[in-house]
């Protein structure tokens, strides 16, 4: 972990103490984990219910309402002064990648506080309610499908989100029955008719603002992503006798499947497609492998073009098995389009980011966010923070106090003048 050191203060946050105790609970949020010695933080794993009991208490001490849902997701309420009732949405989520950096989600709920307080500062009441979100699951590490908290509060877990399994083979209806927060929970339930929009701070996790000098980003969309179980069956033989043009070997057969996606998406460079897990059966060093089976995640920025990359792929990947004898289970998990961030957001954040940063930079997302999901229900827009080398989904990811200052003030900036 790197220490933060504070050079200078933003002008708004005075003697920094906002600051300050905003990096205290990102290092606190940090040391939250399932495993000794690296950061995990896992659908209803023991440490992401902790670390969701905790951005409870910070809520509570905001003078928030606080509640939680089955989900593990936890949200707290500020009540506005009562002109509106429609909500301002802000959020983002608590759980993490395997041996992930501490900034990835929790940046998002810890700068969402540090506003709301920056505001109680400056004797700034709020016209409207804001409710503050912490969703249990966006990574989609336990169950290789993202979204699954904010797709809960906005009412999109059907039946085939409920049927995906973990690595149990528990599904997900199953793992919400057995090991949900059931006590005191409470059903969290947004529509287009709830709220006025929804808003995520989140580090940029690329290289763009690092290169440009630049601290703040404004969103413009979220690149379209899916997510494939794609298995590869043979026929398990002796690892000596079987000559190499009699094998049937379902793991070199994945093997090529895999370079075929890498050399598809190296064609465009808006595309990308990664086999992030690899499972092979039966697993000994002298059986050729009768079973492969991978993960696939494919993004792109249009549609249109994603969907005839993974048809392509499909094709491939069938000409491939085919031609070695072997056969294919290519299972989408989960497929989510392009999403555009709301024009005024848009440029109401814009507006924010160049009064404080003096910059006006928009910038679209590879990465997913949890807008994807809130997206469905309600506009949405997003704030990138720069990252140090643009690294994140590691343990160095790091963001510099004065970013974090900057991020905090342009969100205390919207919402003030959401006022108006």
């Amino acid at each position: 972990m790197h220490a933060m050191v504070i050079q200078h203060l933003p002008g708004k946050l005075m003697d920094g103490e906002i600051l300050r105790r905003a990096i205290e609970r990102i290092d606190e949020l940090g040391r939250i984990s399932d495993m000794p010695g690296e950061l995990r933080r896992t659908f209803l794993s023991k440490a992401n219910l902790a670390a969701g009991a905790c951005v409870m208490k910070w809520m509570g001490g905001l003078g928030m309402e606080v509640a939680h849902d089955a989900g593990g997701t936890v949200r707290g309420i500020l009540p506005g002064n009562g002109h509106t009732s429609r909500a301002i949405i802000i959020g983002s989520h608590l759980d993490t990648v395997i041996d992930a950096g501490k900034y990835d989600g929790a940046l998002g709920i810890i700068c969402a506080l540090a506003a709301l307080e920056l505001l109680r500062k400056e004797g700034c009441k709020l016209d409207y309610p804001v409710h503050l979100l912490g969703f249990s699951d966006e990574e989609g590490v336990r169950f290789q499908s993202a979204y699954l908290g904010s797709a809960g509060v906005a009412g999109l877990l059907g039946p085939d989100l409920l049927a995906v399994r973990d690595e149990a083979g528990k599904t997900l209806a199953e793992v919400l029955l057995t090991e949900g927060w059931k006590a005191g929970a409470e059903v969290f339930s947004y529509d287009e008719f709830s709220s006025s929009g929804y808003l995520e701070l989140h580090i940029e996790q690329g290289r763009v603002l690092e290169e440009a000098g630049e601290a703040i980003a404004i969103v413009s969309g979220i690149r379209g992503q899916a997510r494939l179980r794609v298995t590869v069956e043979g026929l398990a033989d002796h690892a000596g006798t079987t000559p190499m043009n009699l094998r049937r070997d379902a793991l070199t057969g994945a093997a090529e499947c895999v370079l075929m996606a890498e050399g598809l998406a190296r064609e465009s460079s808006a595309l990308v497609a990664t086999a992030g897990t690899f499972k092979v059966r039966p697993g000994a060093s002298n059986v050729i492998p009768q079973l492969a089976e991978f993960t696939l995640d494919v993004r792109h920025m249009e549609d249109g073009f994603l969907n005839d990359s993974l048809e392509r792929m499909r094709r491939n990947f069938t000409a491939i098995c085919e031609r070695r004898g072997l056969r294919l289970g290519w299972n989408p998990v989960q497929i989510n389009h392009a999403v555009n961030c709301d024009e005024r957001m848009i440029a109401e954040l814009l507006d924010c980011a160049e009064s404080v940063t003096g910059k006006r930079r928009l910038l679209g997302s590879g990465a997913g966010h949890d807008g994807v999901m809130m997206s469905k229900v309600m506009p949405v827009g997003m704030i990138f923070v720069r990252c140090r080398a643009g690294l994140s989904h590691h343990p160095d990811e790091h963001v510099e106090a004065d970013d974090i200052g900057k991020g905090i003030e342009v969100m205390a900036e919207f919402l003030k003048r959401r006022n108006a």
